[in-house]
């Protein structure tokens, strides 16, 4: 899913792509990667396919990789 992460005041600060893929322990890990190739790891997806806590983990990733809060995560369509 493409999508943008832009910070509070509407700067976009990455585009790229949003997934899931498999860990080395065989869990299912949220996870957008920057068009510039840089992987920022979320939290492990429930069981149940609840995101809640993968993408929760994700935005703190965010803070993490850009020292802002309040940043949005943005899905774009595409007419593809």
């Amino acid at each position: 899913m493409r999508c943008a992460v832009s910070s509070s005041s509407g700067q976009v600060l990455a585009n790229g792509k949003l997934f899931i893929q498999t860990d080395e322990d065989g869990d299912l890990v949220l996870v957008f990667q920057t068009d510039r190739g840089t992987i920022i790891p979320g939290g492990k997806v429930d069981g149940n396919g609840d995101l809640t806590e993968a993408s929760q983990e994700l935005f703190r990733s965010f803070f993490r990789a850009w020292g802002m809060s309040g940043i949005t995560l943005t899905a774009q369509s595409s007419s593809r």
